[in-house]
């Protein structure tokens, strides 16, 4: 099958970014299976690239290679698997890790396919047709990569019904994992439950924000708002806190974050574990005078799509706000925003306004991004998804 784009639609992957959206598609000869391999041609028949046929998505193509010889098999995924190890190797030799991310989709040249390895588990998400259809030549890669390793399926997404695709989990080769399996972060022991935990079963990205705040933790009394299982509970005890207290909605998740404090033998007693709403929290604290050294605020994404960011960038300011009135003079707010359609520049306005809002005088001090694990290729900026700033109070 073949893919022709309309005139002049040819610039953005002439700058080789990965993806065809369906505005841009003139004409297709011949007929694909969703997923299917298709050449993508410009309007005057030239060859710009092979990538995956999705029918079912403004996404209508995902390019797997600009490389006209370049075959879409089993070596493929062993070449593409082979060159995102060799970085992996080096960034868990610095950072002293026994999980990471894999593959990181299209910045690792494997667009809608997010691996993530727990010791010797390697737990996939295969986001798109393309993967999906790729299936069986990604796991025969897989197991000629890392025959070591236990193959598991956290596919149970919702971006894949924009694919056409059912939900999908489950064990795909060797061992089923724990209900927990602990790796190692920085010094710390964290347990992750790949089967039910969020995404692939931990926030792989926020390692280097997690050991910021241990950084700037000493002495100091520490929210950690929506905290799952406790990851920056855990660095901030390790930096030396006077107490920590992490809010989560899910009680399973507060139960593993204590797990974690005793799993790394720190002090209970400066830990506590708050089953509440945060929005309704921080009010309520804010009522009764509470105060706070550091406050960690990593909220899960407020924007699925474009239509939602205004209601997004209120939530962002409100929370923000709130957490900024509960800091002390000197205070540092470390704030996220692991929305990808929430421009950098952007999220630093709603800080800047919320701080205006509390009426505190705040200075930038740090700047953070995921980790080393999720390069962003140059040719594809919405690579760089997960953004923070670390704010001091005057």
């Amino acid at each position: 099958m073949r893919l022709f784009l309309a005139k002049g639609r040819e610039k953005s992957l002439l700058r080789r970014h990965p993806w065809v959206f369906s505005g841009a598609v003139q004409r297709i000869e011949g007929k694909a299976l969703s997923g299917e391999t298709i050449d993508i041609y410009d309007a005057q028949g030239k060859w710009l690239a092979r990538g995956a046929y999705s029918p079912e998505s403004q996404i209508r193509a995902r390019v797997w290679t600009f490389q006209p010889d370049e075959e879409i098999n089993i070596e493929f995924f062993i070449r593409r698997l082979q060159q995102a190890q060799s970085w992996r190797d080096w960034v868990a030799k610095r950072d002293g890790l026994d999980g990471y991310r894999l593959i990181a989709g299209e910045s690792d040249g494997m667009p809608g396919i997010t691996i993530d390895r727990f010791q010797n588990f390697l737990v996939l998400q295969l986001l798109s047709a393309g993967a999906e259809y790729q299936r069986a030549a990604l796991i025969t890669a897989l197991q000629h990569c890392y025959p070591e390793c236990a193959i598991y399926d956290r596919s149970d997404v919702a971006v894949r019904k924009k694919e056409g695709l059912p939900l999908a989990q489950g064990q795909v080769v060797g061992d089923l994992p724990p209900a927990l399996l602990p790796i190692t972060e920085h010094g710390m022991k964290l347990l992750v439950d790949i089967q039910q935990g969020h995404k692939t079963g931990f926030y792989l990205d926020q390692r280097d924000s997690r050991l910021a705040a241990r950084n700037y933790s000493a002495g100091r009394r520490v929210l950690n708002c929506f905290s799952y299982t406790g990851a920056f509970a855990v660095s901030a005890l390790m930096g030396g806190c006077t107490q920590v207290i992490s809010v989560d909605t899910s009680q399973a998740a507060l139960d593993i974050a204590k797990q974690n404090v005793e799993l790394n033998q720190l002090d209970l007693s400066k830990a506590e574990f708050v089953r509440d709403d945060v929005f309704q929290l921080l009010r309520a604290y804010r009522t009764q005078g509470e105060k706070f050294d550091l406050i960690i605020m990593d909220p899960p994404k407020f924007v699925e799509n474009k239509n939602q960011l205004a209601g997004a960038c209120r939530g962002y300011k409100d929370i923000n706000m709130l957490a900024l009135q509960l800091l002390n003079p000197g205070g540092i707010l470390l704030s996220f925003s692991c929305s990808g359609l929430m421009p950098t520049d952007l999220f630093q306005k709603i800080l800047a306004d919320a701080a205006v809002d509390a009426g505190r005088d705040v200075q930038f001090i740090e700047q953070y991004r995921q980790a080393a694990d999720h390069p962003v290729i140059a040719t594809y900026p919405e690579g760089l998804y997960l953004k923070g700033f670390a704010c001091r109070v005057m």
